[in-house]
């Protein structure tokens, strides 16, 4: 299999791969599981409220391990689930999440905000036209497989 790859493309992978771990590392210095971490993470990316489908396609991860995670972050007081329209839910923080967010969580988003600030506005949209560019494209070329 040797050769298949680019270079280019081995400096993507390994990019993205040393990105996970960093944000994994973060999670653990918050003193919290990757899904936990995630899952707190998307539902403060979209307010203080998000439905179970949105956190799993927004974080990608699993619908059986954000069900997993939601069960342990409601045993212990940090979300409850709400109906919404039909069969779905919305997970909502309470006010204990809300507090737990402000220490973990809103702080990562507040570093990443800081990051992309420090970036100029040229360096912000052309590094967010061509993620998005990569991210259709792949989309695309997914979808033929």
């Amino acid at each position: 299999m040797e050769g298949y790859t680019t270079k280019e493309m081995k400096r993507f992978n390994y990019l993205v791969s040393e990105t996970n771990a960093v944000y994994h590392e973060a999670y653990l210095k918050l003193g919290m599981s990757d899904s936990e971490g995630q899952i707190l993470y998307t539902i403060c990316n979209n307010g203080d409220s998000c439905l179970i489908s949105e956190i799993c396609r927004l974080s990608g991860i699993s619908k059986q391990t954000v069900n997993s995670a939601l069960r342990k972050l409601e045993g212990e007081g940090i979300v409850y689930l709400e109906a919404y329209a039909g069969r779905r839910k919305r997970v909502c923080l309470t006010e204990q999440g809300k507090a737990l967010a402000e220490r973990t969580v809103v702080r990562l988003i507040g570093i990443e905000n800081g990051i992309l600030d420090s970036w100029s506005r040229e360096e912000l949209g052309l590094y967010l036209q061509l993620t998005e560019r990569y991210l259709e494209a792949l989309r695309g070329q997914i979808r033929k497989l």
